[in-house]
């Protein structure tokens, strides 16, 4: 067969399905310009775990990359409330909320549900068409919340873009992910649109496929890059305490959502037990239903030793000058815990998924982290103890665990090396890329 031979700055592009080549105005516009994009799809319904894990990822492209710029797609009601670098921006879709049966629904539009994801995937997939990314990493879900990201995918798939799968160090037990991913066809997926999939994390401390019957041809794909190691941002100011001083306990629930619990457990603590050598900062988090952030903040204001705020989204900061953590243990904070080597004591949660007490209790075998299984009762003088035992426990640098934080600089190797190739180059070698080896750690 002749192939057509592309205009000058553009290319060829080999489809998968064997129809032959054909040249693709996306490609001809990213052959020819200077600078490189990435588009991030950020899976968000509730929290902030996926979102500033994506934040700090297309942090650490543009810190590397001059040329580089990265747009995020979020439902994140509260992504405006972040700085984000040059060159970094986001695309705020409509947000939808998970309810406890495990169905959706929007979250501020009184619209059908279907309504809110047609809406959802189409400015997605407008979005890529036009932002025309160089590489599109998809956060978690293989197809995007209810499979909205699936006719982006394919888009991009017959442009040529590189597709990445980027996945935390734990998804759920595996009694539960994989049934949830056969429903959500989600290996068919990672055969079909996937380049290749990265884990944040290491195999030393948990492998998030576990359990499920992958193919080789998706195992191969898998790279683990190690934990995002986190900074403090530069000119952060600092948060005014009223009552309290250095060294602090920080206490912190990630979102808030579902860490009410933690956060009553910490105050009765201190309420029955006022001579607690070190006072306490609490964190409550933004999507904490306001009655409790009422509830707790009266409560904080008559101890002398707690002080309590809704939200900071600079919480680096606030990590970097803690004595120790209190925790539910989510990915970003524990990213937080290893950079700043903090002693930190985990309660994780084991609802709706067992993702944290997975990561606390493989973390607490290695030495990095002590753990605080919550048994329901919740004494006030169990977490007393603990909390005077937290500042003596050893460091998590005080284990050597090669790699750990080595996750922000390999993103940037492994998405350079993504950036300078195209699909058709991979599709005409087999699907492997020869440089695999030098960052696959398996």
């Amino acid at each position: 067969m002749i192939q057509p031979q592309p205009p000058e700055g553009g290319e060829s592009v080999l489809r998968e399905d064997g129809g032959g080549c054909g040249v693709f105005k996306g490609l001809e516009m990213a052959g020819t310009r200077r600078d490189k994009r990435v588009l991030i799809y950020s899976h968000d319904s509730f929290g902030l775990g996926h979102l500033r894990r994506c934040r700090e990822i297309a942090h650490a492209l543009v810190e590397a990359e001059r040329h580089l710029s990265v747009l995020i797609l979020s439902g994140s009601p509260i992504i405006g409330s972040f700085d984000f670098k040059a060159r970094v921006d986001f695309v705020r879709i409509p947000g939808v909320i998970k309810l406890r049966n495990g169905d959706y629904t929007p979250l501020k539009l009184h619209i059908d549900i279907e309504q809110t994801m047609a809406m959802r995937a189409s400015i997605i997939e407008h979005t890529a068409k036009i932002y025309d990314p160089d590489l599109f990493l998809v956060d978690k879900e293989p197809l995007g919340l209810r499979a909205e990201v699936e006719g982006t995918l394919a888009m991009l798939n017959a442009r040529g873009t590189p597709c990445i799968l980027g996945l935390r160090d734990v998804l759920d037990e595996p009694a539960l992910l994989v049934p949830e991913w056969e429903r959500k066809h989600a290996i068919p997926a990672l055969v079909k649109y996937y380049d290749d999939i990265w884990v944040y994390g290491l195999p030393q401390i948990y492998d998030p496929l576990t359990g499920l019957n992958l193919p080789d041809s998706v195992r191969k794909k898998v790279t683990y890059t190690g934990y995002l190691q986190r900074s403090v941002p530069q000119a952060t100011p600092q948060l005014a305490l009223e009552k309290i001083s250095q060294p602090y306990l920080l206490i912190t629930v990630g979102g808030g959502g579902d860490g009410d619990q933690i956060i009553d457990w910490v105050l009765r603590a201190y309420e029955s037990h006022p001579d607690m050598p070190y006072p306490a900062l609490l964190v409550l988090g933004p999507f904490m239903a306001s009655e409790l952030q009422a509830d707790f903040l009266q409560r904080a204001s008559h101890l002398p030793k707690i002080e309590a705020i809704t939200f900071e989204a600079r919480m680096e900061s606030l990590m970097d000058r803690a004595l120790g953590v209190v925790c539910m243990g989510g990915y970003n904070t524990f990213c937080e815990i290893l950079s700043f080597n903090k002693r930190a004591l985990v309660v994780p949660r084991t609802e709706p998924r067992m993702e944290q007490h997975i990561r606390a209790s493989q973390a607490a075998q290695l030495g990095l982290v002590s753990m605080l299984p919550d048994d329901g009762e919740r004494a006030a003088q169990s977490m007393a103890t603990a909390l005077r035992n937290l500042p003596q426990q050893p460091l998590p640098a005080d284990v050597v665990v090669p790699g750990l934080l080595d996750g922000s600089s390999n993103v940037v190797k492994l998405a350079r090396q993504w950036l300078r190739r195209r699909r058709s180059s991979l599709a005409v070698a087999g699907g492997t890329a020869p440089w695999r080896t030098l960052w696959h750690l398996k």
